[in-house]
């Protein structure tokens, strides 16, 4: 990641120009402009500081790499477009190595320190978590780009969810293994964390409402090798479908296994294995069959989602993942905050909450309930070890927290 960065920086001003006009069109493409709120000024003014943390170092530093990549692109693609109302974004970026404890140092220091005006977790649920209650307290508003726990919003009303959370995302999962590909006896495999625990949830509520049986619940421990031991298990006690709730790592090691064992049940994965880097490209067609849900629905014909998807393979050489564009869409959604209520702390928090309708690159945000978000599941097939559209999930009463 780090070599496609140096990459970008020795690109001709020529091309510098190109991606510079790309990101334009996709920013025209998201959402929509409105007038700028009674009392704000259009004039330009000093820049407005935009808190921003990832895990860009340590196990996770794959997603934070993506996260970080797409705050940068949003930011650029805002500002070329005439900022907010005038005003430039200034990015405010700090590593929280996939640490919680660090997550509470980076959020008291965007805080007393940087001043920030407003927050975008580009991180993992546990850290996301830890820090919210600082912002909360402070009056900063947050948007969480994809940690799932439906705790996060619970926080406080300045806590937002860009991604839908795990319950909601699990339910979808239950309904692609069981009504979408037929499973009636199913086997569960989740990563033990706060991810996993509320993927594992929502499904089980879904599985049991649908008439499934589930045979086994099986958390594993990150840095899994074999999954051979639990599969064959769970063969025994009569699964005929797999739900794995798994990162890219432990889902690189969970389709070892599985192929190794010559499975061809229907399997269903999350978002957790959705990393370009991480997962398609080294897995490849080994994996081809899954079904996986995701917000990020890659054969999307809105054309905020292929300016998005062109601009940052440009830039960074390769296809962006959901955890790219949840971050991606999170400052677009702030800065239509911005413009249509205003930019103290406080206006960009009532923005978000009356946000409705906003079509961007994660597909169409219907609204905000509580402080999540409601929109609808896409799920995604691998064929020829690419991701493909495979069908949407946007029943009310599904998606809905």
């Amino acid at each position: 990641m780090r070599i496609a960065h140096a990459a970008w920086r020795k690109a001709s001003f020529a091309a510098a120009i190109a991606l510079v006009a790309a990101l334009a069109l996709v920013a025209a493409a998201c959402g929509s402009s409105s007038p700028s709120p009674a009392g704000s000024s259009s004039g330009g003014g000093a820049p407005i500081k935009i808190g921003f943390f990832a895990p860009e170092s340590g196990f996770a530093a794959a997603d934070g790499a993506s996260a970080h990549d797409s705050a940068q692109l949003a930011v650029k693609d805002i500002n070329a477009a005439g900022g907010v109302n005038g005003r430039q974004l200034q990015l405010v970026n700090y590593d929280d190595a996939s640490d919680p404890k660090q997550a509470v140092t980076i959020a008291t220091r965007l805080v007393t320190q940087d001043k920030v005006t407003a927050v975008v977790s580009g991180s993992y649920s546990d850290q996301t978590l830890a820090a919210a209650p600082i912002f909360q307290r402070a009056s900063i508003p947050v948007l969480a780009a994809y940690a799932v726990n439906p705790g996060i919003p619970a926080t406080g009303d300045y806590i937002f969810q860009q991604d839908f959370n795990g319950i909601v995302e699990g339910r979808a999962g239950a309904v692609a293994l069981i009504t979408n590909l037929g499973a009636k006896k199913v086997a569960v495999i989740a990563i033990k964390n706060d991810f996993g625990t509320s993927l594992v949830e929502g499904f089980t509520q879904e599985a049991k409402a649908l008439g499934a049986t589930i045979v086994a619940t099986d958390y594993s421990q990150f840095g899994e090798k074999d999954f051979a031991p639990i599969l064959s298990r769970d063969k025994s006690k009569g699964a005929t479908g797999f739900y794995m709730a798994q990162y890219y790592s432990e889902g690189q090691q969970f389709i070892n296994s599985w192929n190794t064992l010559g499975f061809k049940y229907p399997l269903v994965g999350t978002e957790g294995i959705d990393s370009t880097t991480q997962f398609f490209e080294p897995v490849g067609a080994k994996a081809d069959g899954l079904v996986f849900t995701t917000p990020f629905n890659r054969d999307s014909t809105e054309p905020a989602v292929q300016n998005y998807i062109k601009a940052y393979t440009a830039a960074y050489g390769h296809a962006p993942d959901m955890v790219g564009a949840t971050t991606y869409d999170s400052f677009l959604v702030l800065a239509q905050a911005m413009k249509t209520k205003g930019t103290s702390p406080s206006q960009i928090r009532d923005g978000i909450a009356a946000t409705t309708n906003f079509v961007g690159v994660t597909g169409t945000i219907q609204k905000y309930i509580n402080g999540q978000v409601v929109k609808a599941v896409d799920l995604q097939i691998i064929k020829g070890g690419v991701p493909r559209q495979y069908a949407t999930l946007d029943d009310p009463q599904l998606i809905t927290p």
